[in-house]
């Protein structure tokens, strides 16, 4: 019995192990978990080609559609996250700078500074605020963990600072001056300096690949195009307005036109960088000046300071939608967004005040006293991966 029993068990072994490897011959299936790892050929590790060609150095373009991504609601890098929030105010008459505790609308303190204090900005790795004191000639530190000012440095005509998108160098708009300096982004020590024949560079952006930035010269109504890394001005541009006065400067959310605020023409300029052709214009409210977009990079604000409105422009339908009227008017300038998006800031720039605004509805939350001619106020911290300067333009 053993024998026979025997035999037949190791006859059925025989026919399922014969069966196995017709399968396995037969290639009518695609799955053997049993393979032997070596009869495959290694798959290779796919290497990701970068989507946007970008100036070495400089992060990568995550999305090409929309260069605004890392800075959804509340989404803080690891650097700021655990820095307080709050409203650094520069007040160019009073040469103080007001902070203000977003959660309560209250004055926390007031930081004496040099001779009017034109922006505050945030540095390309985040970690510091740098206030503009355009006639003091200097930069004040604020560290924005404490809340702390530092020594000041010696830097002549900062009216607005900028930096490269690959955070090597600085970019001081010294406005009467009439240059642009790049200078390193951490000592601040010159670099190169670049004359230019326009008058009043005072603001800017940068490409999609960061090469080149747009920069608008409010006193002669012309803008400029400046190769990143060559230093130099290889474009210029009257507008095609007389008195024109050009402001503030945004790229659109997927990179392909500039907006660029003017508060002579009472609107924005909208241009193509690449090709550096006339831009056609669109008509916002008295004053246009200072431009900001949405958490969702949906919509760009747009404060008029003539007229103390803001309008609302989508940019996934290309037009006006809406117009907020702040109750009794005002002057709102310079500011940005909360990190969660919900408040709009804005500086009053002729009414020693600053405005918190509802996004959602337009609706004026609080009006602050502040010190005298507030300007280009900073809400900190916001998110991003990088500061390219301003009151905060963040990839």
């Amino acid at each position: 019995m053993r024998t026979t029993k025997a035999a037949r068990l190791l006859a059925a072994g025989a026919a399922v192990t014969a069966l196995t490897l017709l399968s396995a011959c037969g290639g009518g299936s695609r799955d053997h978990p049993d393979e032997a790892v070596g009869s495959k050929a290694p798959v290779q590790p796919k290497v990701r080609k970068p989507l946007v060609d970008v100036l070495p150095g400089m992060p990568p373009v995550d999305d090409p559609a929309d260069l605004y991504a890392a800075d959804r609601p509340n989404r803080l890098s690891p650097v700021v996250k655990d820095f307080p929030s709050r409203v650094y105010v520069p007040n160019t008459n009073s040469d103080t700078v007001t902070v203000i505790d977003p959660a309560t609308y209250r004055i926390v303190e007031t930081i004496p500074v040099g001779r009017q204090p034109q922006h505050v900005v945030p540095s390309w790795d985040l970690k510091t605020l740098w206030v503009n004191n355009d006639l003091g000639n200097s930069l004040t530190p604020i560290d924005p963990r404490t809340g702390r000012a530092g020594k000041p440095v010696a830097v002549h005509d900062p009216y607005n600072l900028y930096f490269t998108p690959d955070g090597k160098y600085a970019v001081v708009m010294a406005s009467m001056d009439r240059q642009l300096v790049f200078r390193d982004a951490h000592t601040m020590k010159v670099v190169k300096t670049v004359p230019v024949s326009c008058y009043g560079v005072n603001h800017a952006d940068f490409s999609i690949d960061g090469r080149y930035f747009i920069v608008s010269c409010e006193f002669s109504g012309e803008i400029l195009k400046v190769d990143t890394a060559r230093m130099k001005v290889v474009a210029q541009e009257k507008l095609p307005f007389h008195g024109a006065m050009p402001q503030d400067v945004k790229i659109s959310p997927d990179g392909k036109l500039f907006y660029i605020a003017d508060m002579m023409a009472n609107g924005l300029w909208i241009l193509d960088g690449d090709k550096f052709t006339p831009p056609r214009f669109l008509a916002t409210g008295k004053g246009a000046h200072g431009l900001y977009v949405s958490r969702d990079s949906r919509e760009m604000y747009i404060s008029n300071r003539g007229e103390g409105t803001i309008s609302i422009f989508d940019f996934t339908r290309n037009q006006l939608t809406k117009k907020w009227r702040l109750p009794g008017g005002g002057s709102p300038d310079m500011g940005g967004v909360s990190a969660d998006g919900k408040v709009l800031w804005l500086s009053g720039r002729y009414n020693s005040e600053v405005y918190a605004i509802d996004t959602r509805t337009g609706a004026e939350l609080a009006r602050v006293k502040v010190g005298s001619g507030p300007h280009g106020l900073a809400v900190y911290p916001q998110p991003g991966r990088y500061s390219l300067g301003h009151t905060g333009i963040f990839r």
